[in-house]
């Protein structure tokens, strides 16, 4: 496995968000408002985006049905039963007592996973969450023009997780530019990638893997596309963020999420 092919954008413990985009510190015992928006991102509204799920082992997902969350196979350690994930759903701001908390039941990581492609997982909740869920890509046909995500991660590489969900749109970038970026780390056929790639500074970073990118489709309704899945760095020029390509294992998720 190549150094770039470490770099998954987890985190150890704590929430998701957006490379370049950040808000001011805050304390548990007040109702802070987010600060502004800079390099590209904004605070999500509240019900904006209500599929997101921040996971507690420092992860995003999103709700593929109200029992199940999407997420990267790289956040999860195999397959089988597992109790130890608490999914938080239904606000934007993850200390909000009107927060929704389940935890898992059981974990299934992608088949043949080994830290290169096949980045998904799906997560078994132990109750349903009444939240619309979000469609999946069953072809290419929205694997282009610009995309958005959104997370609680780090706000700067290196940064610490954020409170607040922050939101970001990033363009398509070709496999042909992003196979020049990550060499032989990259798969063409497993992987999409979007960002600013002359300027950087708009990117997942740290705390966002296994959230969603998407777009709405013809009929104006979100659609995910991509799972957040690794890059170099955040929002570095040169270096898009990576996804595993929604479309491309949109079968194989179908059939996974009908056994669990």
């Amino acid at each position: 496995m190549s150094i770039l092919r470490a770099l998954k954008r987890c985190a150890v413990v704590g929430a998701v968000v957006l490379a370049g985009v950040s808000l001011q510190p805050t304390t548990a015992s007040a109702a802070p408002t987010p600060a502004p928006p800079v390099v590209g991102g904004t605070p999500a509204e509240q019900g904006e985006f209500p599929f997101m799920v921040r996971l507690s082992m420092g992860c995003g997902g999103a709700l593929y049905e109200k029992d199940i969350v999407l997420t990267a196979a790289h956040c999860v350690d195999g397959s089988g039963p597992d109790t130890s994930i608490t999914a938080t759903a239904g606000v934007v701001d993850l200390q909000s007592p009107d927060a929704v908390e389940v935890n898992s039941t059981e974990v299934l990581q992608a088949p043949g996973y080994n830290g290169t492609g096949k980045d998904w997982a799906l997560i078994k909740l132990a109750e349903p969450i009444d939240l619309p869920t979000l469609a999946i890509a069953t072809d290419d046909t929205y694997d282009n023009g610009e995309f958005t995500v959104a997370g609680w991660g780090a706000a700067t590489e290196g940064g610490a997780q954020e409170r607040y969900l922050l939101k970001a749109n990033v363009p398509f970038v070709s496999d042909a530019d992003c196979g020049a970026a990550y060499g032989g780390s990259f798969v063409a056929d497993e992987e999409i990638c979007a960002g600013f790639l002359a300027e950087g500074g708009t990117d997942t970073c740290q705390g966002d893997s296994g959230g969603p990118m998407f777009r709405q489709d013809d009929a104006g309704a979100w659609i995910q596309v991509g799972i957040v899945s690794y890059g170099q760095g955040c929002a570095r020029p040169e270096y898009p963020g990576v996804y595993a390509e929604v479309s491309t294992f949109a079968t194989a998720i179908q059939s996974a999420a009908a056994g669990l």
